[in-house]
């Protein structure tokens, strides 16, 4: 036991010693709204799914130019010897020949299946996709900050009553070795007290270190270097905790109707429609339109380059038209893969359904739970506290042992954290049912 006390006060006092050696740095004063509004700024995971985004618009526009004609250009160069057709007159002869043919060759295609044009859309379901996947992960952000932050003030007001149980606890200390030295309590009433208010200090520590790192958290999500200080704006003490006049039924419902994952599971099922229809155009007939123009030299018409260029001038112009007959049943695969993908999307928009309606389920529920806590645990930690001031003055006459007092202390500690927790699970669950209705994340 001694041993215990001795280390506990050596780490409080080298911790109060570092805290006020190092030099400090006042940061800005973060409320709940900022935090937010620099986390979606700011965050790395927000930005990858813009990033996203810009892939699905590349991709988009990129279905739409598919339409348009291609343009290659072309040029060769070619030595042969003995018995050959000449490239440029194709006349068969027998000598050395050099000849040079250039080209510009276009195609593009005026059918295929209806392809095309699925694919355009389908793209556009993914870039529609790509902007809700983007607002999923922002409220991910904001509903991250809003429970760390509220955990945050909760460790805040943690350190408060910790501290004041060192300073209560170390007066009672000393009151134990002014009664110790009179002999009136035994020495295992005084090494208690110790004990107890080493207790106190190493409780402090503990609060402080959770507290940092809430912080740690914080500026990760925020994306701060580890060199920033930041401190969080606390909520005002007249908030109204005790607000619920909601119904379970319309919550859900109007998550389901804005909440973007719900937009992106429909959209999932949009676009595998779409790819089915893309498989199914394999069944059916392609065709293209080509055209080239071009011209050359060689070398056995006596013709200078340039004439022979301008002599040799040729012009096409072609459809091609392409029958599928048998693949391999590589495109009645590919009906059947997207016709299955489908039936996934399906069950996955249910799957994103159920999972809305447990979330609301569970704030709702806890919400109810916090507020009944809430009017419990203010009434136990009242209580608590009466008790313990009648516990302290007791003690004072000596009436009271020092068993006794610090039981009567750690109730009314204990009372109080059962207070703060319901306190911001009450803010927090709030929150919650407010944002599954489409409200934004604000604490006054």
């Amino acid at each position: 036991m001694k041993l215990y006390i001795i280390i506990a006060s050596f780490i409080f006092v080298q911790l109060s010693f570092a805290q006020e050696s190092l030099p400090t740095t006042t940061g800005k004063v973060w409320s709940l709204e900022e935090l937010i509004d620099y986390a979606l700024e700011n965050n790395i995971v927000v930005k990858d799914a813009a990033l996203n985004k810009s892939i699905a618009e590349v991709d988009y526009s990129k279905a739409k130019s598919s339409r348009l004609p291609n343009l290659f250009g072309s040029a060769s160069q070619s030595f042969s010897n003995g018995s050959t057709i000449d490239p440029i007159t194709s006349n068969f002869v027998t000598d050395q020949i050099h000849s040079t043919n250039v080209g510009i060759n276009s195609s593009m295609t005026l059918f295929q299946g209806n392809q095309i044009s699925n694919q355009i859309e389908q793209n556009k379901l993914f870039l529609e996709q790509s902007l809700y996947q983007e607002e999923v992960e922002k409220n991910n952000i904001a509903l991250s900050i809003l429970e760390i932050y509220l955990q945050t003030l909760y460790s805040k007001e943690s350190i408060a009553i910790a501290e004041n149980n060192v300073n209560a606890s170390e007066k009672e200390v000393l009151r134990a070795k002014a009664r110790l030295d009179a002999g009136t309590i035994a020495l295992s009433d005084y090494t208690e007290a110790q004990s107890q208010a080493a207790t106190n200090k190493y409780n402090v520590i503990a609060a402080k270190n959770d507290y940092q790192q809430y912080i740690i958290q914080l500026k990760q999500l925020l994306e701060l270097s580890p060199l920033d200080t930041i401190e969080i704006k606390s909520i005002d003490d007249d908030i109204d905790l005790i607000n619920l006049e909601l119904n379970k039924n319309e919550i859900y419902n109007n998550a389901l109707g804005f909440l973007p994952e719900i937009q992106t599971s429909n959209l999932n099922i949009a676009a595998s429609e779409k790819e089915l229809d893309i498989a199914k155009g394999g069944f059916l007939p392609t065709l293209a339109l080509t055209g080239s123009i071009g011209s050359g030299y060689t070398s056995i018409n006596d013709n200078t380059f340039s004439d022979q260029f301008d002599v040799n001038f040729n012009q096409k112009l072609g459809l091609s038209l392409t029958i599928p007959i048998f693949n391999r049943n590589q495109t009645k695969a590919e009906v059947q893969t997207a016709t299955i993908n489908i039936e996934k999307a399906q069950i996955q928009k249910q799957t994103t359904e159920k999972e809305v309606y447990k979330k609301v389920e569970t704030a709702y529920q806890n919400a109810i739970s916090a507020q009944e806590q809430l009017v419990a645990s203010e009434a136990s930690k009242a209580a608590a506290e009466q008790s313990y001031k009648l516990a302290q003055k007791k003690y004072e006459l000596g009436d009271l042992s020092t068993t006794d007092l610090v039981i009567s202390q750690n109730t009314f500690t204990n009372t109080q954290q059962n207070y703060l927790q319901a306190k911001y699970l009450n803010i927090l669950y709030h929150q919650l049912l407010q944002f599954y209705q489409g409200n934004d994340i604000k604490i006054n």
